[in-house]
């Protein structure tokens, strides 16, 4: 009987050892080889069948669309002035001038994507905008771009491009002042595409694939190229300048061809030219002529009864030499356009002409990110059509700075100007003669945040 017990307590050790799915025999109480619970189900004789691959959803549009935007802080000092010379302006930067300390120059957000393989779609407003006339109100929003690229093909060759956008008409134009050295595009090419280089239109661009390509890379590369505006550009738009409401019926026409290659030194070159016609119908705003006189609008003016407008047609011309590591751009332009007069009476059509030409060299650092020192000379003579009353413009300017790009998300820029520029500003005050030349030295200072 002993005996018996013994081997009971054994057997009831052994059997609370082992795993789960124990399965003992009843009679022998030896344990079972495989003790996997028992298949009950019948056998179909039906293998199992391969689990299937989930096929991933298509994305819908707004999947598609990606945020991204920059914002560019500056600080402007008059550190001399010439006396006897007008007050301190810059007409591509409203904060050079007197009792001006930190400014934001530009805060942008861009909104873009494919919707499909045939429209892309780009979406830009801009939230540091001074009205027109605004003495102390800033810092307003104001749409820079909306427009849609209608590709014929999946290849991307051809396309049209509708909506408000960049006119294509010189390679700075073209060029975003996020990838620009210098603080402001010159006064001759951007004196043709005034304020905004924007306009409402319809653009037809040309590109080859493997243009597309070299454009694609002169962007990621950091090589301050200007985007894809086609090999070839053909377009109509209203004329008056996208933050300006339409004042004719007449439509401006523009075309453009560039081509950009590789050079043996591995360097690209990219020559352009370009060309535009059409018909401007100025703004006016009261001065007194040369400073005498009665308060007046001029003549030939939307305000004097001229809706149809003046003559507005130039020719440009464009050569880049893209920065690995020098770098050289030079650009060309003469036309015919509105400007007022020497008399300050009347706009009339006059001749301009001008050009800048910038130097640059791009240093790769290990560790501190790229340092991009530079210099640029601009000339100009002619209208600015987009200030009121098509002051006549004459400038001559030298830029010398060096942009700090530190992180890809922070650059620092600092920049020394020495300029002899027309003071746009019409001025309504006795004895006061408008549009007189400035000439001094600004100094600058950037940080702009890239997201």
């Amino acid at each position: 009987m002993v005996a018996v017990v013994l081997v009971a307590c054994l057997g009831t050790l052994a059997r609370a050892q082992e795993p789960v799915g124990y399965v003992p025999d009843p009679l022998f109480d030896e344990v079972v080889a495989d003790p996997k619970p028992l298949d009950l189900k019948p056998d179909d004789g039906k293998k199992d069948e391969a689990k299937k691959v989930e096929e991933p959803k298509p994305k819908k549009w707004y999947d598609k669309i990606g945020l991204r935007g920059y914002t560019q802080f500056r600080a402007n000092e008059t550190v001399w002035h010439r006396d006897g010379t007008a007050a301190p302006s810059h007409v591509s930067d409203r904060a050079v001038g007197e009792a001006q300390n930190f400014s934001l120059r530009r805060a942008r957000l861009v909104l873009s994507g494919d919707i499909g393989d045939h429209l892309f779609l780009y979406f830009q407003p801009e939230f540091a905008v001074t009205p027109t006339g605004s003495n102390d109100q800033i810092l307003f929003a104001q749409l820079r771009d909306l427009y849609g690229d209608i590709y014929f093909n999946r290849d991307k060759v051809h396309r049209l491009r509708v909506g408000l956008s960049k006119v294509p008409f010189g390679w700075e134009n073209l060029q975003s002042s996020s990838n620009r050295t210098s603080f402001d595009r010159a006064d001759p090419l951007s004196s043709a595409v005034a304020r905004n280089e924007r306009d409402l239109g319809v653009f037809y661009y040309w590109t080859p694939i493997e243009k597309q390509k070299l454009f694609k890379e002169l962007t990621d590369q950091g090589l301050k190229g200007s985007g894809n505006y086609g090999v070839f550009a053909l377009g109509a738009y209203n004329g008056q300048g996208g933050s300006f409401a339409e004042q004719n019926e007449n439509v401006h026409v523009v075309t453009r061809l560039t081509w950009p290659w590789e050079l043996p030194n591995g360097q690209v070159m990219e020559l352009s030219t370009q060309a535009y016609t059409g018909r401007f119908t100025v703004l006016s705003s009261p001065i007194r002529a040369l400073g005498q006189g009665p308060s007046i609008r001029p003549a030939n003016t939307l305000e004097r009864g001229n809706r149809k407008g003046l003559r507005d047609e130039r020719v440009g011309w464009s050569a880049v030499l893209y920065p690995k590591p020098l770098g050289v751009q030079a650009e060309w332009n003469v036309g015919r356009g509105p400007a007022l007069n020497a008399a300050q009476t009347a706009v009339a059509e006059r001749s301009l002409h001008g050009g800048y030409l910038t130097a640059l060299y791009k240093h790769d650092t290990c560790q501190w990110g790229s340092i991009v020192p530079y210099a640029r000379w601009s000339y100009y003579r002619g209208g600015y059509r987009g200030e009121r009353n098509a002051p006549y413009l004459s400038s001559n300017e030298w830029d010398f700075g060096v942009e700090w790009q530190a992180r890809p998300e922070v650059e620092f820029t600092v920049q020394y100007t020495r300029t002899e520029r027309t003071n746009l500003t019409a001025i309504d005050v006795p004895g006061a003669v408008p549009y007189r030349q400035f000439e001094g030295g600004l100094l600058r200072f950037q940080v702009q945040l890239n997201y």
